[in-house]
């Protein structure tokens, strides 16, 4: 007889590098801080590869969702970093401009609104991630494209973002640690 293959849930591995990486970021967006190598060791290690490791481990359990998501996001890190430094090792080559940084962060926003509609089927924790998430990038985009007041805006706002995917990481680990729910996420446990 076959042993059955027990996987533990990578998903808050993924969401507590996100949601720190996320709040970290925009504490500096929110003008609390300036840009500097914390943030971007943050995106490549935690934001970046922590979410890229949790979403080969979704691979592993067959889920399409997670697999997209952490992979995604962490890519996202990784090239948001690789924005900001490249122009300092390779000349010739500026960093992008507002109209730049405009399209990637709404092609950002555009992605993860499509995401959101399939977390319509998830806990209403991972929804608002989501949710929260595209404005965030629509509003970034914002911040670069109109004034950039609404890159203030977007910290505020990112901070609730990266917080909230924080706490379903948490509420993730703490439910199953102790086998009920202790942090409710508004229906039934991502896995």
């Amino acid at each position: 007889m076959a042993e059955k293959e027990i996987l533990a849930n990578p998903a808050p591995l993924g969401l507590m590098g996100f949601g720190m990486t996320t709040v970290l970021l925009n504490l500096h967006n929110a003008g609390f801080f300036v840009l500097g190598t914390m943030i971007l060791a943050m995106g490549i290690f935690y934001g970046g590869i922590a979410q890229i490791i949790a979403g080969i481990l979704e691979y592993k359990k067959g889920n399409t969702f997670g697999v997209t998501a952490f992979t995604s996001y962490g890519l996202f890190w990784l090239s948001l970093v690789a924005l900001l430094i490249m122009p300092k090792f390779i000349s010739g080559f500026e960093g992008p401009g507002d109209t730049a940084m405009c399209s990637y962060f709404f092609m950002w926003g555009l992605f993860t609104f499509l995401m959101f509609i399939s977390t319509l089927k998830h806990p209403k924790a991972l929804q608002f991630v989501f949710i929260s998430l595209a404005i965030l990038f629509w509003l970034l985009a914002l911040g670069h494209f109109v004034d950039p007041i609404f890159t203030t805006i977007a910290g505020y706002e990112g901070i609730i973002c990266g917080l909230s995917a924080i706490y379903l990481a948490m509420a993730q680990v703490m439910n199953e640690t102790f086998g009920k729910t202790i942090l409710p996420v508004g229906g039934p446990t991502v896995k």
